[in-house]
C-alpha cells in the first residue's frame, strides 16, 4: 500500500471517529433530557399521590392528574376559604383565652325561719382573780401560773402592785391547814357567769338573756352555748359583753 492510500485511510478513520463522538454526545444529551423529564414527572406523581391519600377534604380535587380546569380552581378557592376561616376562628379563640375571662354566679336564698344557730362564748380570762381564796392558791396556784412549785410568788418585781399585794396576802401559808379541793367546784365558783358579763342581747328583734344560754364545763374552762329553739329566725345577732 502506498503512502497516499495510507493517508486516505487515516482520514476516513478520523471522519468515522468524529462522527461516532458526535453521536455519543447527542445520545448523552437525549438521555439526560429524558431522565430529567422522568424525575419531573415522578415528583409530580408523588405530590398527586400525597394529595389523593390526604384526609384533608378537597385536596385531591385541587391537584388532579391532567390539565387545570374550572373545577380545580373552584376547589382551590373553597379549600383556601376554609383554611382562612379556621385561622381566623383560632386566632379569635386564642385572643379570648388570653384575656382570662371569668364569671361569678351567686344565688342568695332568703329564709324567714331557721333554727337558732349555735353560739359559743368563751372568756379568754378563764378565772376571776378577785374570787380566789387561799385554799385555791394552795392547790391551783401553780396551775394558774400565780405561784411556783414552792408556793412562792415568781418574779414579784414584774407583778402589778395590786396583784402583788393580793398574792402576798393570800399566799401566806404559815401554819395554814388546807381543805379538800374540787376542780369542778372551783370552775363553777371562780369562772365567769354570763349573767354578769352580758349587758345586752337581741336576736331578730327579740331580746335574749342569759337563760337562753347554758354553761358547758371542760377540764379547765367554762363555756356558754346558746340553746336552740325553733321560735327564732336567722338574720342577725347583737350581743354586748362586759
Amino acid at each position: 500500500m502506498s503512502a497516499e492510500d495510507r493517508g486516505k485511510k487515516r482520514l476516513a478513520c478520523g471522519c468515522v471517529s468524529g462522527s461516532s463522538a458526535e453521536g455519543l454526545i447527542m445520545d448523552l444529551k437525549e438521555a439526560c433530557g429524558s431522565g430529567g423529564s422522568e424525575d419531573s414527572s415522578r415528583r409530580l406523581s408523588s405530590w398527586q399521590a400525597f394529595a389523593r391519600s390526604s384526609t384533608l377534604h378537597g385536596l385531591r380535587f385541587v391537584f388532579p392528574s391532567g390539565r387545570p380546569s374550572v373545577r380545580r380552581l373552584l376547589w382551590a378557592l373553597v379549600l383556601l376559604s376554609c383554611i382562612g376561616l379556621l385561622a381566623l376562628e383560632s386566632a379569635e379563640r386564642l385572643s379570648y383565652f388570653l384575656s382570662y375571662p371569668h364569671v361569678t354566679s351567686v344565688d342568695a336564698v332568703a329564709s324567714s325561719s331557721l333554727v337558732f344557730p349555735a353560739i359559743t362564748i368563751c372568756n379568754l380570762n378563764a378565772y376571776r382573780f378577785s374570787r380566789l381564796t387561799r385554799n385555791d392558791l394552795y392547790h391551783a396556784g401553780e396551775l394558774l401560773a400565780l405561784l411556783d412549785v414552792h408556793l412562792a410568788i415568781p418574779q414579784p418585781h414584774l407583778a402589778e402592785p395590786e396583784v402583788l399585794a393580793f398574792l402576798e396576802e393570800k399566799s401566806n401559808f404559815t401554819a395554814y391547814k388546807p381543805t379538800p379541793f374540787s376542780m369542778k367546784e372551783f370552775i363553777e365558783r371562780v369562772g365567769h357567769d354570763l349573767e354578769e358579763m352580758m349587758l345586752y342581747c337581741r336576736y331578730q328583734g327579740q331580746d335574749c338573756t342569759s337563760r337562753d344560754f347554758q354553761p358547758v364545763k371542760s377540764n379547765r374552762r367554762r363555756f356558754v352555748h346558746a340553746t336552740e329553739g325553733d321560735q327564732w329566725s336567722v338574720h342577725n345577732v347583737n350581743i354586748q359583753l362586759l
